[in-house]
């Protein structure tokens, strides 16, 4: 689960997707839910290797991502949604309006939420989306591996929901894996008849730039100050390929000069590690020799600018 697509970018237009069999079942699951209730790592988790940045900060996730899994009774393309919170900048609008815009483009929803925790406001705020929309709903509890001994009381408040709406429920750790094959099966058995949409052997359908500039964000997320990942934006300026080495070019976005002091640390130290970190996690995704060069850029409120916003590669997905 921890490595990468050992793999380049797959040309659809030239791969093989085979014919479907009678009885095959395919769709698009949407994975929605509140900020840090753990779709990231329940979305790798499902696909069997990490294509997704997980991290404790709430948040993380800002592009609709893919992962595909095949079957020998199903495809299923799960799209990992950015947390739905109330936003406070552009950036949060985009990201929020995203995560609703998937909820009209999928066949189905698996709304997860943190049964470690009280049914809440935020996810009675998710819950009133989706009956509006009428999408088939199941029900994920997540982090059952984080509940207390006296979990009936957190559970009722689950099942009274479920029960609301008419969800199927089921629980579940995305983080341990227990209860992801039931999960699966009850996925699959709610989607209807249909045909393969990308080869089989195919895990997702983002391209190598943009997985290799969330792998350094996420170690930005993991190494820097709780003020500095929500103000970071990762741009793939340049990738060189030669047979024994692939330079990347990449150039990280902080909105004020102290964030920038933050991000290259003390004589550099913050920068190189957090170079050397997304250095070896790119080198598994391309299975060879990276050499990473990272530039600090301070761009002030590019968060609140629509232009910049979409020049790092942020626009409302329709």
């Amino acid at each position: 689960m921890n490595d990468f697509i050992n793999s380049q970018a797959v040309n659809l237009d030239s791969a093989v997707i085979p014919v479907a069999p009678i009885g095959f079942k395919s769709g698009f699951i949407g994975i929605i839910g509140r900020p840090n209730v753990g779709k990231s790592t329940l979305m790798n988790q499902l696909v069997g290797q990490k294509i997704a940045i997980t991290s404790p900060i709430a948040q993380t996730t800002r592009n609709r991502l893919r992962g595909i899994v095949t079957s020998e009774r199903a495809q299923m393309i799960f799209v990992d949604t950015p947390g739905i919170h109330k936003p406070h900048h552009e950036l949060g609008k985009v990201l929020v309006k995203n995560a609703e815009n998937a909820i009209n483009s999928v066949d189905l929803v698996l709304f997860v939420v943190d049964s470690s925790n009280f049914l809440g406001s935020g996810d009675r705020y998710i819950a009133d989306l989706l009956t509006k929309n009428q999408t088939p709903t199941i029900l994920g509890l997540n982090k059952a591996d984080q509940q207390p001994e006296d979990r009936e009381p957190l559970d009722d408040s689950y099942r009274t929901l479920a029960a609301e709406n008419n969800w199927p429920l089921l629980k579940f750790s995305a983080l341990e894996g227990t209860g992801i094959e039931e999960l699966q099966n009850l996925l699959i058995d709610s989607l209807e008849v249909g045909p393969y949409y990308y080869p089989p052997d195919l895990v997702t359908d983002q391209p190598e730039r943009f997985i290799m500039g969330e792998l350094i964000r996420e170690q930005i997320l993991l190494q820097t100050r709780q003020e500095i990942p929500h103000s970071v934006a990762v741009v793939i300026e340049r990738v060189e390929e030669t047979p024994a080495l692939t330079k990347v070019f990449a150039a990280i976005n902080v909105e004020r000069a102290s964030q920038k002091g933050i991000v290259i640390g003390k004589n550099g130290s913050m920068l190189k590690a957090i170079g050397t970190s997304a250095r070896s996690a790119i080198q598994k995704l391309i299975a060879g020799e990276v050499y990473l060069k990272l530039f600090v850029k301070v761009e002030p409120k590019w968060r609140q600018s629509r232009s910049l916003l979409a020049e790092f590669g942020y626009r409302t997905e329709e």
